[in-house]
């Protein structure tokens, strides 16, 4: 059986109330802001250090963000402690008898919700960008009966705490990479082991392993393809190849390119932007073409280990030390090739560095088993989220 539907105004607090906590400024405030509900608590703050008014809330209001690209966040205030509760002018407020506060959470960060929020957004672009309330207040929603909701959302919270430990799982193994590299050869930039340093330069077969992209004047949009070789991107780097590229290259452009290829086992570099993230080109890809605003470094296997050595650069504090005196420019920072060639890396034995590699590998694929598992459980809760609001769970 369908809910019954009903319009946002009537669950919107229009006028709840301000203050001003410099008038206050040696009372504790309990501020709900967009950053705190990001970081999962509400700020404690001394009313001398809140710098602009404030909605007054109150425990069990729901609080929806209207403020781009922040959309699509919904926070249940908490029990009240003993300090007031204030909240940011970023939020619009519910208050409501009718409403449970888990369930309305879960109502405003739907899918379905959303699509039609996203329709009431003005303003002139970037962070200017905002709901507008009064529109906002317009958009009917789906209100059953309050044990009907508290039911909705115990299923809807269970399915997203399963979510949740996934990601934090898969957080934990993003950690347990770096603590593999110091657990096995210390920290670079102290470098316990007493490992050789070498220059970038020395670990390659040829100078020219390691270079840039072309120059814009040597490849033109125009030559851009819907399918062929692969032309790879600063975001494709910054993703390590799991975003798929959309760009191109006929077979005859990517031969006169050929000096700037991509092939699997090659290092591959952000020199622009995002300076200094590296990735590794899988194995199972084809050659492929870099951008302009990329570097490749090709490796002699019998002197390092491409995965090894791509992790040191990405995430060691001295190659970062390092980067940052190579990377100025006029425009934007960048990384000059030929200083980049003498970058200094520790370099362990060979098959310390493939050791390191497998265990490395072993990590990845335990994350590629729980991104797996994530999205069985996006999909199914998406579905869930579906039913709950069309009345059919």
């Amino acid at each position: 059986m369908n809910p019954r539907l009903v319009e946002l105004s009537a669950l919107m607090i229009s006028r709840g109330g301000s203050v001003d906590p410099r008038k206050h400024p040696n009372e504790t405030f309990e501020l709900l802001s967009i950053p705190a509900h990001d970081r999962g608590l509400p700020d404690v703050v001394a009313g001398e250090s809140i710098g602009s008014t404030k909605q007054v809330v109150q425990s069990g209001d729901v609080l929806l963000s209207k403020i781009v690209p922040h959309i699509r966040r919904a926070w249940v205030v908490p029990p009240r402690t003993s300090h007031r509760q204030i909240a940011s002018g970023e939020w619009i407020v519910f208050r409501n008898e009718q409403i449970f506060g888990p369930y309305f959470r879960q109502l405003l960060v739907s899918d379905a919700f959303n699509s039609q929020f996203m329709q009431t957004v003005a303003g002139v672009g970037g962070s200017l960008l905002r709901a507008r309330p009064a529109h906002v207040a317009k958009i009917k929603v789906p209100l059953p009966p309050l044990n009907e909701q508290r039911r909705i959302a115990a299923i809807l919270d269970k399915a997203d705490e399963l979510r949740a430990k996934r990601r934090e799982a898969l957080a934990h193994l993003d950690t347990l990479t770096h603590s593999i590299f110091h657990i096995m050869f210390g920290d670079p930039a102290v470098n316990p082991m007493g490992y050789e340093r070498k220059p970038l330069v020395e670990l390659c077969r040829a100078t020219d392993d390691i270079r840039c992209g072309p120059f814009g004047t040597q490849l033109n949009k125009r030559e851009f393809r819907s399918s062929g070789v692969p032309l790879w991107g600063i975001k494709n780097v910054n993703r390590h190849f799991d975003l798929p590229t959309l760009e191109f290259l006929d077979e005859a452009t990517a031969n006169r390119l050929t000096s700037y290829s991509i092939l699997p086992g090659d290092i591959v570099m952000t020199r622009k932007g995002t300076v200094g993230n590296c990735a590794v080109y899988p194995d199972t890809f084809p050659r492929g073409i870099m951008h302009s605003d990329l570097l490749r470094l090709r490796l002699d296997k019998q002197r390092a280990n491409s995965k090894f050595i791509s992790d040191q650069l990405h995430s060691s504090r001295d190659v970062a030390h390092q980067v940052a005196l190579i990377s100025g420019g006029a425009i934007m920072a960048g990384i000059n090739v030929s200083k980049l060639k003498a970058i200094e890396v520790v370099v362990p034995p060979l098959n310390c560095q493939g050791e390191y590699a497998r265990r490395v590998a072993a990590v990845e694929r335990l994350k590629e088993h729980h991104r797996a598992q994530l999205t069985e459980l996006d999909t199914l809760f998406a579905s869930l989220q579906h039913r709950a609001f069309k009345g059919e769970l």
